[in-house]
């Protein structure tokens, strides 16, 4: 919820904006509430705010994301800088495995697809372009977290705990996982995130050991384990020219 230190107007409006992407879905002014910890009267000044500006929309008393929200979605899509580089390598990974290839960001606490290359072949999959999930579970969170500053990825699974996402057991867990990514370079699960899909993460490096986002190839279980390692292989090397790409552009 938003400090007691963020009393702007602005850092206001941002913030519910932020819950919305959050939930993926219409929800009522209790409900933002509760999400929000803001109160009634400020809540409505700031709905009334964005509603006026396109950015939210209400409907039979339930509010979600505008047709202003548009714009910046496309004009982030066009001009990201990860996406820019990352396009021709997603494409030519997709088609060599025939499988789901998407590009992936750490935001506070959470996972956030950036952007899907999908596959041709059937796949129930949580992760298609602007969805969140958290940081804790699933190749592509894991890669990520990995790879984040030891006082973050610290503060990431405390707060885990706390909100019951994982146990104290899954948390020790976590940092043995984590360990092994940092080494080995690349982050594998099945079925952690969504009931018989496998995955493999790779990070992407721009300079030194930071992830900028991760690449991440998703596919049926019974599909991916005969081929588990090529598709590693594969993506452990669609990574690499990526980052190679992204720090050549390091002036």
């Amino acid at each position: 919820m938003l400090s007691q230190s963020d009393k702007g107007g602005a850092d206001r409006a941002l913030y519910i904006l932020s819950v919305f992407a959050k939930i993926e879905r219409p929800v009522t002014v209790a409900e933002l509430i509760t999400l929000t910890g803001l109160p009634q009267s400020t809540l409505y000044r700031q709905l009334t705010l964005l509603k006026k500006w396109g950015f939210v929309f209400e409907s039979q008393g339930q509010y979600m994301p505008g047709p202003g929200c548009l714009p910046l979605a496309w004009g982030f899509s066009q001009s990201s800088f990860l996406l820019q580089h990352a396009r021709r390598d997603m494409l030519t990974l997709s088609t060599q495995t025939g499988e789901s290839v998407g590009i992936l960001v750490a935001l506070d606490a959470m996972a956030v697809c950036l952007d899907m290359v999908e596959s041709t072949n059937s796949l129930r999959c949580s992760f298609v372009k602007g969805r969140s999930l958290p940081l804790v579970r699933g190749a592509s969170a894991k890669s990520l977290l990995a790879f984040l500053p030891a006082a973050k990825q610290q503060a990431i699974v405390q707060e885990a705990v706390q909100q019951n996402l994982l146990t104290g057991t899954q948390a020790e867990q976590l940092a043995t996982d984590l360990r092994q990514i940092q080494l080995q370079g690349f982050a594998v699960s099945e079925g952690e995130v969504d009931d018989g899909v496998w995955g493999v993460s790779a990070p992407l490096f721009q300079h030194k050991r930071i992830a900028l986002g991760s690449i991440t190839l998703m596919a049926p279980t019974a599909r991916a384990l005969p081929r588990s390692q090529q598709l590693i292989d594969a993506t452990v090397k669609a990574a690499a020219n990526i980052s190679t790409t992204l720090k050549a552009l390091v002036v």
